[in-house]
């Protein structure tokens, strides 16, 4: 300001050179009033006193928040980035995320820190407030002429501002969200002259001294971007790390609840600062009715009472008077101002609340010029501005009257849009695009409010219902991007024309999530789909049978027959009278519902439709139609499932030539065939047929469909299975490992498939000896499985046998017996008493019964088992065959020799009749009642038949197979019976050295050909070669099986005699006390294992001349007084699963 001082002596107007407006102040003396004239515009300006400058202080108007959390190094970084010259610094993020309280507690802090920095702070939301905010920072330091009428508060800001001999300065810009506050044409400043060029943006009266930072927090990034000039210079501020959400909330509640309710609680808040404060507010505001717990439970009810709990206005006095508290009511002033600027990004901001709020794809998003969508324009709140149903300004790219180019540019502005406000973010690749939940739901509450939600509700189903394909394989990766969506869009409620959209769209997502393994989420889908085809297109429409008949699939695939058997039959009886008996869809129907009869055992049934079908599509369709073919392959399963190997190889090779001829070697479907015929040469023991057709199938897979197609994947597991049943097992575990791994990768750690590769592995290690590995990996298939599928589906009553299975060989009974019973129980009831599953869980039953010498239940197990598969499946059906070797197996240990042996005969003879006489089982048979003769001293005919499968499986597995050598060590054990040393320890050696070279030095298998050749040398009076094999083998038992394992307490048995034997009676007592102690413990007092170590104990003493110690012991039953291990020839045989159409990977 110019001030002109007269005195007496000159009465004149002093004017200086200023190229602004001069304001003078005239000192006239008294009397000569009238003598000068002042200038009009400042004749009433009264005259300013000289003001002392004051002291550098803070125009902060929030108080420190002792509730503030720090998070991470934001503080730092503004703090490092403020410290450079004309520095400026943009705190950039959603409404709510606390990018205010942030600027609070920098600016305290610096205040605190530097107190020879001036801090300002200025309300940014509208010109009227920055004004004000100017204006006090004019008042904090005392800028002379700023009371002037005319004054120009921002020019004299800005020149104090610039003068760097005031000092360092700090201004806070915040809530600095509306790009026209700063840059329009209509946030301008400067003296009413009506000359435009005279007028300036507010954003030029921010000064870039050398003195001064510049602090913004705003919701733009492109305003951002103006303000600061670089994008280094702007902090992205999120949602807080749980641990600092978590200590937000605790301080705003005084104490933490539970741990687990506390972390539900703010991620269910989506860690947004306001959010927990406020709920935290709500909490104690109506304590003790409310608690953290309780606000969860209503926060989780329903999207209503979501919004009401979000919509509560605590109060907070560290935020600006004019803003809400409420984090839907701030974060709808962001949705009001972006429909005024750009109605298309408000449109597509809406449609994408709708969609889950991760991995939106921007080609579902992105319009088209068939776009189907019609969008209204909405009303905002009432005492908000409109923008009229015609406006076509450039503003608004909402109409679809362009070209593709127009569309694409449109689409890419209102993404830009939405980035810049930080309502949505996209992935590194900026195709896919997220949102914050509690963003999505207020956005569905603004639509609401006017009354637009069912519109962009129709237009998201509308888009991801052109977009979700078929849940074929091919499909599968856009599936599985989409999916997600398709979950969310099942809860919504569509009216008119969009329910059948709606219902064709579920059917999809079911279809998928069936082949995910998916289950649950599969069974909603597929019955609201079927729900909404029959309200909106009746009972009996092709789309409603469809979506039945998937419902029926997922039934089905959890088990539940009876359920799914309804379906189908409601399914074919329909297609029967409305399209006619032969009709293909007809014809699939019966298909579908002869597979839940397969399932279920009801083989019978099943053929009776197979065969229907096959000779209704052979007349119909020809005898080449793919359909035809397919259910020729189903009947074939039947015929094998039956063990009618004949009949099902004969369809099969005619199936595979078929479709060799008709679609070529290398189709999908002509592999499947090949599959199948190699899994029954795989039943038929014709393991190098198999093992070739795996290979052909694998190979030509690999090449055609990929290594990772779940159809490679079964083809490998396939071959793995064969490979292991030949026991080649490293061979098996390399593929086993390559398949599961992939399943995990391909499909996820709990598929169906998945676990069943992990069940596949663990069999591996289990016929390995490997029990720890086994173990741990049935424990997780089981678990995986019960939480999956449930704890009465059929794969998970697989896992829990396979894992008792485990148990047993290890000797730990009673979590055998536990699991199998609850097995057994739950097969009863989820499947039926004579289910073929229910069955083979007795039988499990029943040998861990045998095991324990529990003779009489193992009996009635096994004879209620045998005589149900003789009715079920016929006399001379493998698992009948099965079920009386093992009833035959428990006659022998009674010594019930006429019996043992009747039954043996009759499966022997009945095997090479049904099977052959090289048959894997045929050979097991002939080996059950060789032993049954060794017992009875009927060396000779034990003999003749030891030898014949101990040739045929050198012939047929070869020399080196695990039951080629126990067919050795049988054999070994009949000439040792005899006497015949030399004949037995050359067969022993033999099978010992290869079984260390094939299976391992600590193999059980090893371990026990060792134990036999120890006992032909015990036999033969050589002790110190027999003591030397006992006590490796004893050691490594106790460490491979622990010491309380039957096998280990057997071996120390074996030790203990060969020191008897040498009249080392201490060392044979000790460890004769130890086994017998520890077999009543383990086993119990009247087991067989733990009288004979009484009887053994008893025999030292007797040799010792103890006589009333051995009398004590010895009214036990007499046994011999060296137990021999011999391999042991009785196989339990498991079953094998195969799914119609396609072959399953054979499993144990």
């Amino acid at each position: 300001m110019q001030s002109t001082s007269f005195g007496s002596g000159n009465q004149g107007q002093q004017v200086g050179q200023n190229y602004g407006t001069i304001n003078a102040e005239f000192h006239l003396p008294p009397g000569n009033v009238s003598a000068v004239r002042a200038c009009p515009a400042h004749a009433d300006a009264p005259a300013e006193q000289a003001e002392t400058p004051p002291a550098p202080s803070a125009t902060i108007p929030f108080s420190p928040d002792p509730d503030f959390v720090n998070r991470g190094d934001i503080l730092d970084q503004i703090d490092q980035r403020c410290s450079k010259p004309a520095a400026r610094v943009a705190l950039v993020g959603l409404g709510g995320v606390g990018k205010s309280q942030l600027a609070i507690e920098f600016a305290h802090r610096i205040a605190a820190r530097q107190p020879d920095i001036w801090v300002f702070w200025v309300h940014a939301g509208t010109q009227a407030r920055v004004e004000e905010g100017f204006r006090t920072i004019a008042d904090a330091v005392k800028l002379p002429g700023r009371n002037q009428p005319k004054a120009d508060i921002p020019q004299l800001v800005y020149n104090w501002l610039s003068n760097e001999r005031n000092g360092r300065w700090v201004t806070i810009l915040d809530s600095a969200d509306d790009r026209d506050v700063f840059y329009s044409a209509n946030s301008t400043h400067g003296p009413a002259t009506g000359d435009a060029r005279d007028r300036r943006s507010f954003a030029t009266y921010l000064p870039q001294s050398r003195n001064g930072s510049v602090v913004v927090t705003t919701r733009n990034k492109d305003l951002a971007f103006r303000l600061t000039g670089r994008r280094q210079n702007m902090i992205e501020v999120g949602p807080m790390a749980q641990a600092d959400a978590l200590t937000l909330l605790e301080r705003k509640l005084g104490s933490l609840p539970d741990t687990t309710v506390a972390t539900d609680l703010v991620q269910a808040l989506d860690l947004v600062p306001l959010a927990i404060s406020q709920a935290a507010a709500y909490i104690q505001a109506r304590a003790p009715r409310s608690s953290p717990e309780k606000y969860l439970v209503e926060f989780r009810e329903s999207e209503r009472k979501k919004s009401r709990l979000l919509a509560y206005d605590g109060g907070d006095l560290r935020r600006d008077g004019d803003a809400s508290n409420a984090i839907l009511t701030t974060w709808t002033i962001s949705f009001d101002h972006i429909y005024l600027k750009r109605q298309s990004a408000a449109d597509l901001l809406s449609l994408m609340s709708f969609f889950d709020r991760q991995g939106i794809p921007g080609w579902v998003l992105k319009p088209s010029r068939t776009t189907e969508d019609t969008t209204q324009a909405r009303c905002l709140d009432e005492a908000g501005e409109r923008e009229s149903d015609d406006d076509s300004s450039a503003t608004n790219s909402g109409t679809d009257d362009g070209t593709d180019d127009d569309i694409d540019g449109g689409f890419e502005d209102d993404v830009a849009m939405l980035r810049n406000y930080c309502l949505i973010t996209a992935d590194k690749e900026g195709d896919e695009f997220e949102m914050h939940g509690l963003v999505q739901l207020s956005t569905r509450k603004w639509l609401e409010a006017t009354g637009q939600q069912e519109t962009f509700k129709q237009q998201c189903i509308k888009r991801m219902a052109a977009s979700f394909p078929t849940g074929e394989y091919e499909n599968w990766e856009t599936c599985r991007r989409l999916f997600a969506h398709v979950q969310v869009a099942l809860g919504y409620r569509p009216s008119g024309e969009t329910v059948e959209t709606w219902a064709t769209l579920l059917y999809n997502g079911g279809w998928y999530a069936l082949s995910q393994g998916r289950y649950d989420i599969a069974h909603e889908m597929a019955g609201k789909s079927r729900k909404a085809h029959e309200k909106r297109l009746g009972k009996e429409n092709t789309a409603t049978l469809a979506s039945i008949s998937l419902l029926a699939w997922v039934l089905s695939n959890q088990g539940r027959w009876e359920e799914a058997e309804k379906l189908f039959v409601q399914v074919m009886e329909t297609n029967k009278t409305k399209l006619r008996a032969d009709h293909p869809d007809t014809l699939t129907s019966m298909a579908n519902l002869a597979s839940t009869f397969w399932n279920q055992g009801r083989w019978e049934e099943a053929e009776k439709l197979f065969v229907q079908v096959m000779e209704t599509s052979k007349t119909k369709l020809g005898a080449d139609h793919p359909d035809t073919l397919t259910s020729m392959a189903n009947l074939a399963s039947t015929y094998r499932k039956q063990g009618r190997w004949e009949e099902a190889e004969k369809l099969e090779v005619q199936v595979m030539e078929t479709r060799k001829t008709k679609l070529g070697a290398d189709h999908p479907d002509t592999l499947t065939s090949m599959a199948n015929l190699a899994s029954t040469f795989w039943n038929q023991g014709r393991w190098e047929e198999a093992e070739k057709l795996f290979v052909q199938v694998m190979e030509t897979s690999k090449t055609k469909l990929g290594a990772d197609h779940p159809d490679t994947l079964t083809s490998m597991a396939n071959l793995a299975s064969t490979y292991r049943n030949q026991g080649r097992w490293e061979e098996a575990e390399k593929l086993f490992v390559q398949v599961m791994e992939t399943s995990k990768t391909k499909l996820g750690a709990d598929h169906p498939d998945t676990l069943t590769s992990m069940a596949n592995l663990a069999s591996t290690f289990w016929n390995q000896g490997r029990w720890e590995e086994a173990e741990k990996l049935f424990v997780q298939v089981m678990e995986t499985s019960k939480t999956k599928l449930g704890a009465d589906h059929p794969d998970t009553l697989t896992s829990m046998a396979n894992l008792a299975s485990t148990y047993r060989n290890q000797g730990r009974w009673e979590e055998a017996e536990k699991l199998f019973v609850q097995v057994m129980e739950t097969s009863k009831t989820k499947l039926g008493a004579d289910h073929p599953d229910t069955l083979t869980s007795m039988a499990n039953l029943a040998s861990t019964f045998w095991n324990q010498g529990r003779w009489e239940e193992a009996e009635k197990l096994e004879v209620q088992v045998m005589e149900t598969r003789k009715t079920k499946l016929g006399a001379d059906h493998p698992d009948t065959l099965t079920s009386m070797a093992n009833l035959a197996s428990t006659y022998r240990k009674q010594g019930r020799w006429e019996e043992a042996e009747k039954l043996f005969v009759q499966v022997m003879e009945t095997s090479k009749t049904k099977l052959g006489a090289d048959h894997p089982d045929t050979l097991t048979s002939m080996a059950n009642l060789a032993s049954t003769y060794r017992k009875q001293g009927r060396w000779e005919e034990a003999e003749k038949l030891e030898v014949q499968v101990m040739e045929t499986r050198k012939t047929k597995l070869g020399a080196d197979h695990p039951d080629t050598l126990t067919s050795m060590a049988n054999l070994a054990s009949t000439y040792r019976k005899q006497g015949r040393w030399e004949e037995a320890e050359k067969l022993e050696v033999q099978v010992m050295e290869t079984s260390k070279t094939k299976l391992g030095a600590d193999h059980p298998s090893t371990l026990t050909s060792m134990a036999n050749l120890a006992s032909t040398f015990w036999n033969q009076g050589r002790w110190e070669e027999a003591e030397k094999l006992e006590v490796q083998v004893m050691e490594t038992r106790k460490t491979k099986l622990g010491a309380d394992h039957p096998s280990t307490l057997t071996s120390m048995a074996n030790l203990a005699s060969t020191y008897r034997k040498q009249g080392r009676w201490e060392e044979a007592e000790k460890l004769e006390v130890q086994v017998m102690e520890t077999s009543k413990t383990k086993l119990g007092a009247d087991h067989p294992d733990t009288l004979t170590s009484m009887a053994n104990l008893a025999s030292t003493y007797r040799k010792q001349g103890r006589w009333e110690e051995a009398e004590k012991l010895e009214y036990v039953h007499s046994f011999a007084s060296h137990p021999v291990v011999t391999l042991c020839s009785v196989d339990w045989l498991a079953s094998s699963s195969f799914k119609l159409g396609e072959s399953a990977e054979p499993q144990q």
